[in-house]
């Protein structure tokens, strides 16, 4: 039978005074989820809802059921007291504080009734802490959860709405963003250039199949367009829609991936807008969208990562040229950081966007367990199992407290993340040259690996290691997040020279 627990957070905010209620979800082995409930309250009231003994345990101090006071200090408290003056008993008077915590005795009452009855309609296989606090977050903000009519909402709109609604991962949202801007750069561009289209909109009722390929064919020439009209373009970018979430300005030349990737995000959300009733078009049908062409992943061998691990950074940093300093925009201390963080995202594989996001909670008897954002909302979405390595560990330990937010690291931003992995590569002399595929050209051409390197090549790093060792998809899938088949997972198995005179021998 699945329980609810309810526990107090031992931070205080400093202008309130209180803290937040804290929800436990479990059931057996099954599962064991953790949410914040979005009920604050003042820590000596937690006694109303939860026993003495666990809120001690909590670091919680709370004031005794009877009190010895003084009179006056009693009855400013809101207490009863007995005739002598100097006993003050737990019966409370109705105070505006004592009805507002009243208030939120019931509101949790409700919330787990609504968690409950959210649970019996639940899919098993999707239950994770994310899927607690959407059910926690419909509870407080239903208007976010009904579905939307139209209601005159542009395009842009309505792919906010999508990422909201999706709660898509900050990188994840940025790129749909991309695609607003492009969009918007895309309507101005016609209606500037187009006589007979001056008040031509993107508009999710009307676009059609040819709409759909004519922007298609402005995506791969905008670089072109943007640099035989530069003032045209400069006004485009000035004057996007209310709506339009502004971002990087600069439009740079695309490759067949990556319109193929936008063409897929378009596509997506018209299906959101379908399933949503906002409208009946449907441009897509019948439209191939194409697949993305890949080269072989990049990663670091073990004895690399090792190297990159026990490297003297700081030793090495005041031996680089004041250029190499100034370029870098960061001081040494936060590159070293970046290099722990990075060497413990090689033994757990996790995308960054999910990286960001852990806490202690997402440990269990030292196994990290936590849902990939990116197939979270999939039919085939799955918990991540990572038991943690010792050297893991040890840097979890070492980052204790350190953050603000409560994550296992103090984490910057995914582009400053990824700046500094560069800059830990040269200054490790991780500099070996790789073959990689050139996402404008298609072609294969020769670079050093300190001038690719990103979070998602120690993502490569566990996979492609732990593929090198055990071979199994399915073991290794289930530590890293990929679904049984992934296209992208497939893509990890890179055939090893060694593997490949072990095959040799073999015949031989």
């Amino acid at each position: 039978m699945a329980q609810i627990e309810l526990r107090i957070s031992s931070k205080i905010q400093k202008v309130t005074g209180m803290s937040e209620i804290m929800v436990r979800f479990f059931q057996g082995t099954s599962f064991d989820l953790y949410a914040p409930s979005e009920i604050f309250i003042s820590p000596e009231y937690f006694e109303y809802y939860i026993n003495r003994e666990k809120t001690e345990k909590a670091g919680v101090k709370i004031p005794g059921n009877i009190i010895t006071a003084s009179k006056d200090k009693a009855e400013k408290s809101g207490f009863a007291l007995r005739k002598s003056g100097t006993i003050v008993f737990k019966q409370r008077l109705a105070t505006p504080e004592v009805k507002y915590h009243r208030e939120q005795a019931e509101c949790l009452e409700k919330l787990k009734k609504h968690i409950l009855d959210s649970f019996g309609a639940a899919d098993k296989a999707e239950l994770s802490s994310e899927w607690l606090k959407e059910v926690i977050d419909k509870f407080h903000h239903p208007e976010k959860y009904n579905i939307i009519r139209r209601n005159n909402k542009s395009f842009f709109d309505l792919v906010e709405l999508y990422i909201s609604r999706r709660q898509l991962a900050y990188s994840h949202a940025r790129v749909f963003r991309v695609l607003s801007r492009v969009i918007a750069r895309y309507e101005g561009f016609i209606r500037a250039t187009e006589v007979t289209r001056k008040n031509f909109t993107f508009s999710i009722d009307t676009v059609t199949r040819e709409d759909i390929e004519e922007f298609t064919d402005y995506m791969r020439h905008e670089k072109a367009l943007s640099e035989q009209h530069p003032n045209l373009f400069a006004k485009l970018i000035e004057n996007y829609p209310a709506s339009v979430k502004k971002g990087h300005n600069t439009i740079e030349a695309r490759g067949e991936n990556t319109i193929i990737k936008m063409r897929t995000r378009l596509k997506s959300l018209f299906l959101f807008f379908a399933e949503e009733g906002i409208t009946t078009n449907r441009p897509f049908d019948g439209v191939k969208i194409g697949t993305a062409k890949v080269g072989t992943p990049i990663y670091i061998t073990i004895e690399e990562r090792n190297k990159i691990a026990d490297y003297d950074l700081e030793k090495k940093w005041k031996k680089m040229d004041d250029q190499f300093r100034k370029d870098c925009k960061m001081p040494i201390k936060t590159i070293v950081v970046c290099r722990d963080i990075f060497i413990f995202q090689c033994f757990i594989g996790c995308r960054v966007s999910d990286l960001v996001k852990l806490t202690p909670q997402h440990i269990e008897d030292g196994i990290l367990v936590y849902t990939p954002h990116k197939t979270k909302d999939g039919e085939d979405a799955l918990q991540a199992r990572v038991p943690l390595h010792p050297k893991a560990l040890k840097l979890i330990k070492k980052y204790k407290g350190q953050d603000g937010k409560g994550r296992l690291f103090p984490f910057l931003t995914p582009q400053k993340y990824n700046d500094a992995i560069k800059a830990i590569f040269t200054m490790a002399e991780i500099t070996r040259n790789v073959e990689v595929r050139n996402p404008l050209t298609g072609e294969n051409e020769i670079r050093p690996i300190n001038e690719i390197a990103s979070s998602h090549l120690a993502r490569r790093t566990f996979v492609g290691n732990a593929y090198f060792k055990v071979s199994d998809p399915n073991l290794i899938g289930k530590m890293s997040g990929h679904v049984e088949g992934s296209k992208a997972f497939k893509r990890y198995r890179k055939i090893e020279d060694e593997t490949l005179k072990n095959v040799i021998d073999l015949i031989g």
